[in-house]
């Protein structure tokens, strides 16, 4: 590899890693935003006389990042479950 090959590809690794943060930030503030969201949802079926958990709900998250990412998108949902209605 030339120095030149080198450069570009330490300069093309750079900014890909400094688009990943980036995501990653976007990523992070959309989960918190899904937390805020998820706890009024709570606070409200529980106010009404509700249950904290609505388990056909979160099986249809479930199959929806299924769908869109496979098998790995089932963990990531029931990370998102969990972070936004605690374990059950």
């Amino acid at each position: 590899m030339t120095a030149v090959t080198t450069t570009s590809a330490e300069a093309t690794i750079a900014d890909a890693r400094e688009r990943i943060d980036t995501l990653d930030d976007r990523i992070i503030g959309l989960v918190q935003e899904r937390m805020a969201v998820s706890a009024v949802v709570q606070q409200t079926r529980i106010a009404s006389g509700g249950r904290r958990v609505h388990l056909s709900r979160e099986m249809e998250i479930l199959g929806r990042y299924r769908d869109a990412l496979g098998k790995p998108g089932t963990a990531l949902a029931m990370t998102l479950l969990e972070l936004c209605r605690g374990r059950i």
